[in-house]
């Protein structure tokens, strides 16, 4: 068991895989527990989730910078960008970055639209000659960060991936036409809850396209019958939430939103510099590190350490419960 930022962890030494699921806070964990046990009992009415639904959207609001009302639930970040792809005209150009994580470009892909590729130091420059920029804040494969302000400089419509940088890095990004994360990562919250954040403009654009009673103005007096009566806010575009899963978002992330998320910031990247720094590679800036070191999956695998393998490299992802004794088992396995 460890603690730190205020809240306990049971994740073993050497966890270094967040960026690919987060570990609960034992009060989440705890929270789901009880969720499975009410639900194996029968002791949960129909409606027992919604306040749970309410109060994860306003945490992901606040940690996006955007008011609740305008953040829709679903239950995948393919998903959630869906119902903007199916918004934009068919002869719409979309810009994204090369070796973007694919939840992000197969809906615009799949729609048929024109998606042109260009490096991520580069998306900047080549936005102007396109309808819609389409880019993570921090890229999964490596963890690098997206020039933010130069993005909302050029005054181009943008959809943001912030899967991987909310929880860690602190963001204001309510100048964004859409916001997308899912929330089992960095949120440390459970599989199938995700968010999507619109700007008032871009909320019209967006298409409720599985559209269902969840989405109603008031769900509990519009499950039956027509006329069509989605709710006038961002809860029109709601997918029923998949209960378990809010309910351990219903305390995750009010627990990150509560923090300073500078010093998250800081924490992460100070562990992730320590361990470039360890094997003589210069400091990056990012909770993400991507090394390309011969044989490192299987000697950190060997040592106990959690990883993953992206993009060809072996990827490790420093969070809240991770201290430098995690640096330490990476470079003893890796020396």
């Amino acid at each position: 068991m460890r603690s730190a930022f205020g809240t306990t962890f049971d994740v073993p030494l050497g966890y270094l895989n967040t960026a690919s699921i987060g570990v609960p806070p034992v009060p989440a964990a705890k929270a789901v527990a009880d969720a499975v046990r009410r639900w194996s009992a029968g002791a949960d009415g129909p409606g027992a989730v919604d306040e749970h639904v309410t109060t994860a959207r306003g945490a992901f609001g606040h940690l996006v910078g955007v008011p609740s009302e305008r953040v829709a639930m679903g239950a995948s970040g393919s998903q959630l960008v869906s119902l903007v792809a199916a918004g934009l005209p068919a002869d719409t150009s979309v810009l994204v970055a090369r070796g973007e994580f694919t939840s992000l470009t197969f809906p615009f892909a799949a729609r048929g639209l024109r998606v042109t590729e260009v490096d991520l130091d580069e998306i900047v420059a080549h936005a102007g000659a396109h309808d819609l920029v389409a880019v993570s804040v921090v890229q999964s494969a490596d963890g690098r960060i997206v020039d933010l302000d130069g993005l909302r400089a050029t005054g181009v419509p943008v959809l943001l991936d912030a899967s991987q940088a909310v929880g860690w890095l602190p963001l204001d990004l309510g100048w964004a036409d859409w916001v997308v994360a899912v929330g089992y990562k960095f949120l440390m919250a459970p599989r199938g809850c995700a968010w999507l954040a619109c700007s008032p403009a871009a909320l019209e654009r967006t298409v409720p396209v599985a559209a269902n009673w969840y989405a109603g103005d008031d769900p509990w007096s519009t499950v039956y019958g027509l006329p069509l009566r989605l709710a006038p806010d961002a809860r029109g575009l709601d997918l029923s939430p998949v209960l378990l899963s809010q309910f351990g978002a219903a305390v995750s992330l009010p627990l990150v939103a509560s923090l300073d998320l500078g010093a998250v910031r800081d924490h992460n990247v100070a562990l992730a510099d320590a361990l470039l720094a360890g094997l003589d590679l210069p400091p990056r800036g990012t909770a993400i590190v991507s090394l390309d070191l011969p044989d490192a999956a299987d000697r950190l695998a060997a040592a106990g350490v959690r990883s993953s393998i992206r993009a060809g490299r072996v990827r490790l992802a420093f969070h809240l419960y991770n201290t430098v004794e995690d640096v330490d088992q990476v470079l003893t396995a890796l020396a």
